[in-house]
């Protein structure tokens, strides 16, 4: 059985997708989870309104490389709305990027929803935080 009909067959309403906006940024974030470095991360609330099917605490994510082919399952365990400017140390350390500061995130974060064309400070974030299901 191909991997894809199995992974369908497992998680039968799991979302496929990647993270970031680029290939060597979806397999640079898809390797911190398959790590254990990544638990958590975020979207503009915008983008977020914007899904016809959006996602809930307990469901699968099916977390495609760059390459758009299965590297991991994780489960979404948590949601929370917050502000840009309210995301604190902790949150953005579970995000698992750089060298795991506040200022980096901001700086990662306001490039990409600048490239998004959402960003402002108070700009409100669905926060998610997952947990590692498996690797493929």
């Amino acid at each position: 059985m191909a991997q894809n009909e199995a992974l369908s067959q497992k998680y039968p309403n799991a979302f496929r997708w990647s993270f970031g906006d680029s290939a060597a940024m979806a397999n640079e974030l898809a390797a911190l989870v398959v790590a254990g470095k990544k638990r958590a991360t975020c979207g503009s609330l915008a983008s977020f309104e914007q899904e016809t099917v959006r996602p809930w605490p307990g469901c699968y994510h099916i977390v495609l490389n760059g390459e758009q082919q299965p590297v991991c399952v994780i489960r979404t365990q948590a949601m929370q709305l917050i502000r840009f400017d309210d995301v604190t140390a902790e949150l953005a350390q579970l995000e698992g990027e750089g060298d795991l500061s506040l200022r980096y995130w901001q700086q990662e974060h306001r490039a990409f929803f600048e490239r998004e064309g959402t960003f402002s400070p108070d700009m409100e974030l669905v926060f998610e935080h997952f947990i590692l299901i498996e690797t493929l």
